[in-house]
């Protein structure tokens, strides 16, 4: 008889609501992904590196001018040099860099600290890990860590603290003070932080970013995962990166090789190329501003409530003016009754917690955003 490593983990709610879309013809904000296309610069790079014969295997820790692109542009933004050659990693999207990051640094008996509502590769990374994940909640509805409690948590056997800024889904984002406070809660501990800051470039109302890599001290001891599928509207290219110092790089890639080795050439030449702009990036927070606000307003003109939005490419609702059943359920109505998939909240607990909140995705074309919220304009209190 086989025995699971991961008996209670089922098909992703993504999965689920994404089917129950197409099935009812539904408009899809459930899965984070674009439904625009991307830059056709990107592409016509990607073919011509192709044409230019960058087919066969790269280097396994990536593209050296992609890594050097990318090191250019953390310094540029965050103040942090990070070497190329031996503390720039490319990995096959941010879930896989989170993955081996956690395989590389905790071991059996370790614990790894996350905040829930959590995204849904965390928890089953550390199990895989042979670690013991520790939910710790974030605020209701600000979404926002609790650094009390999280110093209540924290034990000899804790390795790694994983944070998510923007947070997806909470959409909250962390402050300088946030820093700070973590930066003195690890001082003189063997804790390392994972930082998922995949949506780095979706931030909001001329709020600064404040990565870990711009925190002189915290990027000493921390690995910090980017996605170029999430800045570049690119989701199925899976590109991500992962840098850290050398240290904790050289361990990273000791278990990077066994999983994947190395990462589709091509595509990594072509974003070498497309770095080269740093305005492809620098637009971003206005693009998805604009967005935001389009979702914002649609659920204006409903009874659903808008929770604030700092950071991400997703927008939080609650909908207890129209009904008092589980997000699940509310969910599953919504799009058989009304043709709009959302993800409730409740999916990103390990407990399913149910504030009675729901996800929406706004990285979707204008008219997307329109078709949804005239049927959600239907909803009824």
């Amino acid at each position: 008889m086989l025995r699971s490593k991961l008996p209670a983990t089922g098909t992703t709610i993504f999965s689920v609501m994404s089917a129950l879309a197409a099935q009812h013809g539904a408009v899809n904000l459930g899965q984070g992904f674009p439904d625009y296309a991307i830059d056709p610069a990107l592409i016509d790079l990607v073919a011509a590196a192709m044409r230019a014969g960058h087919n066969q295997y790269p280097l396994m820790p990536g593209v050296m001018k992609l890594r050097e692109a990318i090191a250019v542009k953390v310094n540029r933004l965050y103040g942090r040099a990070y070497d190329p050659e031996h503390e720039v990693t490319v990995t096959t999207g941010a879930t896989q860099a989170i993955y081996t990051a956690i395989q590389a640094l905790a071991h059996a008996g370790d614990e790894v600290i996350v905040f829930e509502p959590a995204y849904d590769s965390y928890i089953p990374s550390a199990r895989l890990a042979g670690a013991t994940p520790v939910p710790l909640a974030l605020s209701v509805p600000d979404y926002r860590i609790d650094w009390t409690a999280v110093a209540r948590a924290v034990t000899p056997r804790t390795r790694i603290i994983l944070i998510n800024t923007p947070n997806n889904p909470g959409t909250s984002v962390l402050t300088a003070e946030d820093r700070n406070a973590l930066a003195t809660l690890v001082r003189g501990t063997p804790i390392i932080v994972v930082s998922d800051e995949v949506y780095e470039h979706m931030v909001f109302d001329g709020v600064r970013h404040e990565s870990i890599a711009g925190h002189a001290e915290l990027a000493e001891r921390s690995v910090v995962i980017g996605s170029f599928g999430k800045t570049f509207h690119a989701t199925g290219w899976k590109v991500g990166y992962a840098l850290a110092p050398r240290e904790i790089t050289d361990e990273l890639r000791r278990v990077h090789q066994f999983i994947v080795f190395t990462v589709n050439s091509a595509v990594q030449h072509a974003l070498a190329a497309f770095l080269e702009r740093p305005e492809r990036y620098e637009s971003l927070p206005a693009f998805f501003t604009a967005k935001r606000d389009l979702m914002r307003s649609l659920l204006a003109q409903t009874p659903l409530t808008a929770l604030p939005c700092a950071g991400s490419y997703f927008q939080l609702a609650r909908y207890d003016r129209i009904s008092d059943e589980p997000a699940r359920d509310f969910t599953e109505r919504l799009v058989r009754e009304i043709g709009v998939a959302a993800i409730p909240l409740s999916a990103f607990y390990q407990d399913a917690t149910d504030h009675r909140v729901i996800r929406f995705c706004f990285a979707k074309r204008d008219e997307t955003l329109l078709a949804a919220g005239e049927r959600l304009a239907k909803l009824r209190a």
